[in-house]
């Protein structure tokens, strides 16, 4: 059991099973930015591995990106050394280090931060004005939590032995009040994976006035 619950180990800097129900929806939402080609420039909040970065350089997308997983970015490094993937956390000053961005997405990165307000401010200060954020996270929801107490899962999805895994279990009412309190307006989301009310993830868009 320890194996199954030691925590994020990046072994590789392939794509994970999340990433077929999330990468999809991120793709279509980034081509209706409708950016020029000089204005394609994005950074990434919780790079990982470096898998999504690459696969956005493919969609031609100029990707700079930061991840706290000293292994994370390693893994990255050496897969991928073209893009510029560093050692970094949401609470770093990277607007100061790599300035503002038309873009910053952060996959599945929220549900891990001790202290998201921080997160939200960095994440708000990446953006230029106009800008949009795209983040994702699991989804939680009424008719959801229900199904996971209904079928004794509870404990698999909530658990507290998962090294550096959830510490945060978010609503689309906490998420939009996390990102207006920062300053994000015209906040939208999509739900991905399964059904709607049992979404695996739901994908907060918000834009900086």
């Amino acid at each position: 059991m320890s194996e199954e619950i030691s925590g994020y180990v990046w072994v590789n800097a392939e794509l994970n099973s999340s990433h077929e129900y999330l990468l999809p929806a991120l793709k279509g939402i980034l081509a209706g930015e409708r950016l020029p080609q000089d204005r394609k420039r994005l950074f990434e909040l919780g790079c990982g591995n470096g898998s999504v970065a690459n696969q956005l350089v493919g969609l031609g997308w100029d990707v700079t990106g930061v991840d706290p997983s000293e292994q994370g970015i390693a893994q990255a490094n050496a897969r991928f050394p073209s893009i510029p993937l560093r050692h970094g956390s949401a609470y770093d000053d990277l607007a100061a280090q790599y300035g503002s961005f038309p873009v910053v997405v952060s996959m599945e990165v929220v549900e891990h931060v001790y202290a998201p307000r921080k997160y939200a401010v960095t994440l708000y200060s990446l953006l230029e004005r106009g800008g949009v954020a795209i983040v994702s996270t699991p989804y939680h929801g009424y008719l959801k939590n229900l199904a996971l107490a209904a079928s004794g899962k509870m404990d698999a999805h909530f658990t507290a032995l998962w090294d550096h895994g959830h510490i945060k279990f978010w609503s689309e009412k906490t998420l939009r009040a996390l990102l207006e309190e920062a300053g994000f307006r015209d906040i939208q989301f999509r739900r991905v994976g399964r059904i709607p009310a049992l979404a695996k993830s739901m994908i907060a868009i918000a834009r900086k006035p």
